[in-house]
């Protein structure tokens, strides 16, 4: 992603009250779920499905490229008592975090080449 990316992602969330329920694909998900182990939320933005599965019990990794969002989802895990691993890069051009991993999470972000690599993640 380019500085312009950052920058159009950092406006979306600047003076935001984002919602933080997961998605309901994610809740859907519950039962299957596990509730311990590690997880990797790529391009999470302000964190609400990392902060589900933080809820849960996993340790979360949330990555993506807005300071801004991360600030979001780092700000509602404290007020939360939630912990959460904040990474910030460039999905199209830094590596992800190194796993294993027992779940990664890619909602609304779609960079197909990110694909290949996640069996080598789990």
């Amino acid at each position: 992603m380019s500085l312009a990316e950052r920058t159009r992602w950092d406006a979306r969330y600047r003076g935001a009250s984002p919602d933080f329920t997961p998605s309901a694909f994610l809740a859907e998900l519950d039962a299957i779920l596990p509730r311990r182990g590690r997880a990797l939320d790529v391009g999470g933005g302000a964190g609400r499905n990392a902060l589900a599965l933080a809820r849960r019990g996993l340790d979360v990794t949330l990555a993506d490229i807005s300071p801004l969002g991360l600030a979001l989802a780092h700000d509602e895990a404290i007020r939360t008592g939630n912990r959460l691993e904040i990474v910030a890069l460039d999905l199209e051009s830094d590596p992800l975090p190194t796993g294993p991993w027992d779940v990664i999470l890619q909602f609304n972000y779609l960079h197909r080449p990110l694909f290949p690599r996640y069996p080598a993640l789990l």
